[in-house]
């Protein structure tokens, strides 16, 4: 693509600068070089073919353009030197580079001309470019994006069931992968960046995907990372305490969640059609109805809400109830049980009512989708234990996971959980106390540790489980069972599996809380495999040994 069309696209963002790195004889004269960073007309630039665009150096190629950002661990600008000397044509910069940004770079600045261009914010102009770039693909799909702390995987799933139940073509971006037109990727982050969401979405488009859906992160509203995302449907499921390691507080964990349907939704091509799905049942939602005057479907318990849940049960079996629509009432049985999943399923059929998809294949969609991976994913075993492996990893979903097992009776309920390290501080006590009060026995243990000490992450959970009264059992006198809700404290996440297990009797029901689908296990720097619903099983098999 011609850099002055790319250029073109950043236009909007006030306050850049354009200026050539001139060609030195002597690539030693950086000075030079620097003076030359200064403001030029577009006339005066160079013309030049631009073959890739990229946000990290190390995969930058010729005639390639690098967008230098600042990351939490790492800036892009201290990398520009070797984006140049891996042959970028382009380098856009937010601040001056140092003046020693050349020195990687010498031998490229013989070679070629690269342009630097300076712009207000990098993140911003990566989401413009890439959209560019990759000529607008949302454009030309219909996109369904999914936000809230809890929810947004298992109303992913529903969504994607439902289209394709309707016939249409489905891909789908969430936290346990990307998938299209029968393949799947791993995805690092539930919300891929900008130029990596502009790529994958160019890719489905040339694949003959018809519908996207999409997780949508409160990270990649505030950063910028959905920005020339063209959104149909946007859908609210929840508001509770996560994330605030990023945010800070939860006012702008809340900010940032609400720009996704004042700045997102209602702007570009689609904004006379785009609609938003409220769950009201939520006191976020309800916040939401009155800032919001684009067409809305409410999801929920009141009488006004147009999508509604009636003679919801719950059984071993899973979950059974009745969905009333403007279109008409239908039944539905699934697998997973909770009042929670009931909420998921209304969204979900929000969306689909929004897209107008017909009441047949809403129920179908609803109806067909097996077990989700990691989401009160049940374990199978002919001991007669209810094992589940759930991603909860906040305090509203760790309750909304115990309620939804209490909900079918077990006959003791035994909680493996911890919280992850370099994350949020404040919701570990809030977690404890919840797993106390609400659980027969909780296992403390590890979850993803990361550069934390995992003694010191348990430490800050404790104070919440003894506000609930828990008494502490030392794991010795589990084998001659236990009495009355109390904790253990088992720092090795295999081993506290393995405990559950053991300490459970026939009819009883064990979940392992934190981690869900994930294959790994973050401690220190390294990322060590690691699957719960595998140790699960492994605990099993010993118990018939």
């Amino acid at each position: 693509m011609r850099l002055s069309t790319l250029l073109k696209a950043i236009e909007p963002i006030a306050g850049f600068s354009l200026a050539p790195v001139r060609r030195q004889k002597d690539a030693r004269r950086t000075a030079t070089a620097r003076r030359a960073l200064r403001p030029m007309p577009h006339a005066d630039l160079p013309e030049a073919d631009i073959g890739s665009i990229h946000c990290r150096a190390q995969e930058v190629q010729p005639n390639g353009m690098f967008v230098a950002i600042e990351g939490r661990s790492a800036d892009g600008h201290d990398f520009i030197g070797q984006a140049l000397a891996r042959g970028a044509a382009a380098v856009v910069v937010q601040k001056q580079p140092d003046e020693n940004f050349l020195k990687a770079g010498k031998t490229a600045f013989i070679k070629i001309n690269p342009v630097i261009v300076r712009v207000r914010d990098t993140r911003m102009a990566l989401a413009d470019l890439a959209a560019c770039f990759f000529n607008r693909p949302t454009e030309h799909l219909t996109l369904i994006g999914i936000t809230g702390t809890n929810g947004k995987t298992t109303v992913a799933y529903l969504i994607e069931s439902i289209l394709a139940a309707a016939g249409r073509h489905v891909g789908v971006i969430g936290t346990v992968n990307y998938r299209f037109a029968g393949k799947t990727f791993p995805n690092p982050m539930t919300t891929p960046e900008s130029l990596d969401l502009q790529r994958i979405m160019s890719q489905m488009l040339q694949a003959g995907v018809t519908h996207v859906v999409m997780e949508v992160s409160s990270h990649a509203i505030a950063l910028y990372r959905i920005r020339g995302c063209r959104f149909d449907v946007a859908v609210f499921t929840n508001l509770s305490q996560d994330h605030l390691d990023f945010h800070g507080n939860m006012q702008a964990y809340w900010a940032s969640k609400k720009r996704f349907f004042t700045e997102y939704l209602n702007r570009g091509p689609k904004k006379d059609k785009a609609v938003a799905v409220i769950n009201c049942d939520d006191p976020r939602g309800q916040e939401l109805l009155k800032l919001l005057s684009l067409p809305m479907i409410r999801t929920g318990s009141a009488p006004a809400c147009e999508i509604t849940a009636a003679d919801a049960r719950y059984d071993l079996g899973g979950t059974r109830g009745r969905v009333c629509t403007p279109q008409g009432i239908f039944d539905f049985k699934v697998p997973f049980v909770g009042m929670h999943n009931v909420a998921n399923i209304l969204s979900a059929a929000g969306a689909a009512s929004a897209l107008k998809i017909p009441l047949s294949a809403i129920k179908a969609g609803v109806e067909t989708l097996p077990a989700i991976p990691g989401r009160l994913e049940r374990i199978a075993n002919t001991f007669e234990r209810f094992v589940y492996v759930d991603y909860a990893h906040t305090p509203d979903a760790l309750k909304n996971a115990v309620s939804a097992l209490k909900q079918i009776s077990p006959a003791r309920i035994i909680c493996v959980f911890g919280c992850g390290g370099d994350r949020d501080r404040d919701k570990r006590p809030l977690m404890g106390e919840i797993a106390a009060r609400l659980c027969d026995l909780a296992i403390v243990t590890s979850d993803n540790p990361r550069t934390e000490e995992p003694l010191a992450i348990i430490d800050q959970i404790l104070p919440g489980i003894r506000a609930a009264g828990g008494v502490q059992y030392p794991i010795a006198d589990l084998k001659a069972g236990f009495d009355g809700n109390g904790y253990v404290v088992e720092p090795d996440r295999r081993r506290a599996i393995e405990l559950a297990i053991t300490a459970s009797r026939p009819n009883d029901a064990v979940l392992i809380a934190g981690k869900g689908h994930e294959t790994y296990q973050i401690i220190g720097r390294q990322t060590l495999d690691f699957d719960d619903r595998e140790e699960a099983r492994r605990a099993l098999k010993n118990l018939q040994d």
